[in-house]
């Protein structure tokens, strides 16, 4: 029987960890899956230690090497009429599969989801990590994904879901100067695909200091930065110049980013007293009340500070001031 989901897990040295990734898949409450297991040259024998009695799993060599090239090989063999990704150092919990199948089948004009997590690792998880969390699982429904993807992205990788006709269209994962995952979120964004996810937990996503995101420089700060800055400049824009709240680190590498894309800038927006009526990158410096008399241009919120997106988002809707329309958060 043709499966109705295929999930593709790129592995390079699994470890400890493949073992309990492959069997939360194999063991879904929906079973009509193949789970396409692509060894992207691994030399840790994690996978000669797997039971492959289950007939789902397939064991895949990647064509090429990397992540990029064993997801999109993963991609090309699937047969469902939709594809999960999963990682493996993660935990799909049972009913992953059927929530994502459900909220698809109620939600038509979804094009892909992903879910709500719970991060935890040895040490426990507090501080950015814990916020990180509850930003991650608050970002539902499509408009607000599209009004936050800016922040970061909002689907988390090891959780998506796509219509396979959707996959098709982006053309999988490519290579470039940025994350692989949030170009593809942000691709299709730029291609008005609409994307959310269920409410309930489905994934147990592990922190821990040898995961790709802390270990290859591609997910640096910097270049995530890059993505943002591309991605407005040539897409969401439209031609608009842009007024940067926060003149601090974030501010300015928002601002350079956004010059070299060949964007325009009027100036910045503070609400520190000594950097208020100066310049910054040779552009005025104004206070927040600015927000009053923007014009056309589009307010970059620049600021990541623990609870300042939520006094600045208070602020602007107090002034009439609609996200995605006249403002973006973008840290």
């Amino acid at each position: 029987m043709k499966p109705l989901v295929t999930v593709v897990l790129p592995v390079r040295n699994g470890g400890e960890y493949l073992g309990q990734a492959v069997d939360s898949i194999l063991s879904q409450t929906y079973e009509n899956l193949e789970l396409l297991l692509i060894d992207d040259h691994s030399t840790d024998h994690a996978i000669s230690f797997l039971d492959k009695s289950d007939p789902r799993l397939q064991v895949v060599n990647c064509k090429g090497q990397g992540l990029v090239d064993a997801c999109n090989t993963g991609f090309e063999l699937a047969r469902g009429e939709y594809i999960a990704r999963m990682d493996a150092d993660d935990i799909s919990l049972p009913g992953r599969i059927q929530g994502q199948l459900e909220y698809l089948d109620q939600h038509p004009s979804v094009d892909i989801c992903s879910c709500c997590v719970e991060i935890f690792s040895e040490a426990g998880i507090q501080g950015g990590l814990e916020r990180y969390q509850h930003w991650l699982n608050s970002v539902r429904e499509p408009d607000q994904v599209h009004e936050q993807i800016f922040i970061e992205s909002p689907l988390p990788n090891p959780g998506l879901m796509f219509r396979s006709d959707a996959l098709q269209q982006l053309g999988g994962y490519r290579d470039n100067q940025w994350p692989e995952d949030y170009d593809l979120l942000l691709r299709a964004d730029a291609g008005h695909m609409r994307m959310g996810k269920p409410e309930p937990v489905l994934l147990r996503w592990r922190e821990h200091e040898s995961r790709l995101t802390h270990t290859d420089s591609l997910y640096d700060r910097p270049n995530f930065m890059r993505a943002k800055s591309h991605f407005l400049v040539h897409h969401r824009l439209q031609g608009r110049s842009v007024i940067i709240w926060g003149a601090g680190p974030t501010g300015r590498m928002m601002f350079d980013l956004i010059i070299a894309e060949g964007g325009k800038a009027e100036g910045f927006i503070e609400v520190h007293p000594r950097r208020i009526g100066g310049l910054k990158r040779g552009l005025p410096v104004w206070p927040v009340d600015k927000v009053r008399s923007q014009g056309n241009a589009m307010i970059l919120v620049a600021v990541g500070a623990a609870g300042a997106r939520e006094e600045i988002a208070d602020y602007m809707c107090k002034n009439n001031l609609v996200p995605g329309r006249d403002y973006l958060f973008v840290a």
